[in-house]
C-alpha cells in the first residue's frame, strides 16, 4: 500500500470535499468530511452505527487496538450525521452501503473501504496528492499540531504513544521542525 499524505492547506482540504460530493455523490463527501472531524482509522469510521452516537458524543471500540474511543462531537459533524440520520432514519450505519438495500434477505452493511479508497485516490490525482483513507486521520493531526505545536495532544487524539510515529504519521519533517527555529526568535 502506497504512503498517504496529510493535506497541508486548508483550502484543498475544502477542494477535496467539493470534487468527492461532485465526483462520487454525497455519501462519500461526508465520509471525507466526518472523517476529518473525527480522526480514526477507516475501518472505525465506516463501522460507526448510529447507536454508537449518543447525544454530541460517539463511543466506539476501536477495532485495531481494542480501546474505546470516546470522542466529542464538533458542530460539523453533528450537522453532517443529523442530516444523514434525518434523510436515513431506516439506516443502522452512518455510512451504509446502497448496494443490498432492496435485498430483504440481507443484512446492512456499511460502504466498504475499498470502494472509499478507490475514490479518494482517485481525486487525490486529480489534486496532485497522494491521498488515501488515513490522508483525513493525518490531515486532522497535522493541523491540530501546527496550531497547538504540542505533540502531546495529537499523539491523545491520534492514540499514539509514540512522539516519533506521530511526527512522522502527520508528516512532520525535519525541514518544518527547521523552520520554525527560524521563525519563531524569542
Amino acid at each position: 500500500m502506497a504512503e498517504v499524505q496529510a493535506v497541508k492547506n486548508l483550502d484543498t482540504v475544502k477542494l477535496i470535499s467539493y470534487l468527492l460530493k461532485r465526483t462520487y455523490g454525497q455519501q462519500i463527501a461526508d465520509v471525507w468530511d466526518v472523517g476529518l472531524n473525527l480522526a480514526l482509522r477507516i475501518s472505525d469510521l465506516l463501522s460507526i452505527k448510529f447507536e454508537n452516537i449518543e447525544h454530541d458524543r460517539l463511543l466506539l471500540v476501536e477495532g485495531k487496538t481494542s480501546k474505546l474511543a470516546t470522542i466529542k462531537l464538533n458542530e460539523k459533524a453533528r450537522a453532517v450525521i443529523a442530516r444523514i440520520r434525518a434523510e436515513h432514519p431506516d439506516h443502522i450505519y452512518l455510512f451504509q452501503s446502497y448496494r443490498n438495500q432492496r435485498s430483504k434477505n440481507t443484512s446492512a452493511k456499511p460502504l466498504s473501504r475499498r470502494y472509499v479508497s478507490r475514490a479518494f485516490a482517485a481525486i487525490g490525482e486529480e489534486v496532485g496528492i497522494d491521498l488515501g483513507t488515513h490522508s483525513m486521520r493525518k490531515t486532522r493531526g497535522y493541523h491540530l499540531y501546527k496550531n497547538t505545536n504540542d505533540i502531546a495532544r495529537v499523539m491523545k487524539m491520534l492514540r499514539h504513544s509514540s512522539e516519533a510515529v506521530t511526527l512522522r504519521y502527520i508528516g512532520i519533517t525535519q525541514e518544518d521542525v527547521d523552520r520554525d527555529f527560524v521563525e519563531l526568535e524569542l
